[in-house]
């Protein structure tokens, strides 16, 4: 498997104990949601300020050591799981539309790409395939750092972009984050396959706002102890909007999507993680 431009990522003590924290806190959201209000958009809100601060923890010469084999294997992968999934939820008879958007969601980057494949008729199957790949991702989210997963494996099989950052051992979470941007940047050619027109931005202004603090931090203008202040508030952040996350799982709405589209996303999660890993052993 490719290795990591990121020297000495697999630190397993500082990856157990990251991970200790975030799986508290989104267990202990998951147990206190029903007596809170929503935080969706707090937790909307401390996920991307996370996203953006994880930026000063890469720079541009790491991202062109990714080679171009990462974005190979990203092709692969998202091509692979996208048609994959259609194939499967026919198999399943799941429901049509129901399938495309899980296709997207599940192969890309998540709610984002749910968000810009649905048409207005879609709202039912919008909320099944969101709580869905929340939940699965969440889940790959845990198991993949368990397996001992580099960063590229993470970058390219957990769905959501919050959930890499999250799921990458502390000094592979920004390689991570980059190799998850490749998969993003699939979302429009996708959605123009799909066939549909959204007003919303393709690429979120946070991926940008990764993107700006990339380059911020190549410049090397920014001391060391400022960069370690920006790794402590980032591990904060995501903290935080894992107990949001967990705030919003509802185990009887997840039941209630029925047999056949929970399969489908067992199915789908387990499709791209091995795609995924398979990728990165031929590039």
């Amino acid at each position: 498997m490719t290795s990591s431009p990121v020297a000495g990522y697999r630190d397993p003590q500082n990856t157990r104990n990251l991970m200790n924290v975030l799986i508290c806190a989104l267990v202990l959201g998951v147990v206190l949601g029903g007596h809170l209000p929503p935080l969706a958009a707090v937790t909307r809100r401390l996920l991307r300020a996370g996203v953006v601060l994880l930026g000063l923890q890469l720079s541009l010469p790491q991202l062109v050591e990714l080679g171009p084999g990462i974005l190979v294997a990203a092709v692969l992968t998202v091509a692979v799981t996208f048609t994959g999934t259609l194939w499967l939820g026919k198999r399943l008879r799941v429901p049509r539309e129901l399938t495309v958007l899980m296709a997207s969601g599940f192969s890309i980057c998540g709610a984002s790409a749910i968000a810009a494949v649905a048409s207005d008729k879609d709202e039912d199957h919008v909320a099944t395939s969101v709580a869905l790949v929340t939940l699965y991702g969440t889940l790959t989210m845990i198991a993949l750092p368990l397996l001992g997963a580099s960063p590229e494996w993470i970058g390219l099989s957990v769905h959501e972009v919050a959930q890499v950052a999250v799921a990458a051992p502390a000094a592979g979470a920004a390689t991570a984050m980059a190799v998850k941007l490749s998969r993003v940047a699939l979302l429009a050619p996708v959605a123009a396959l799909v066939g549909r027109q959204r007003d919303t931005p393709l690429v979120p202004l946070f991926l940008v706002g990764f993107l700006g603090m990339v380059v911020l931090r190549s410049t090397g203008f920014i001391p060391e102890d400022v960069l370690s202040v920006t790794k402590t508030l980032t591990t904060v952040l995501f903290a935080a909007a894992m107990f949001g996350l967990g705030t919003a799982v509802r185990p009887r709405r997840l039941l209630a999507t029925g047999p056949r589209a929970m399969l489908l996303g067992l199915l789908a999660t387990l499709l791209v993680c091995s795609v995924a890993y398979l990728s990165l052993r031929v590039v």
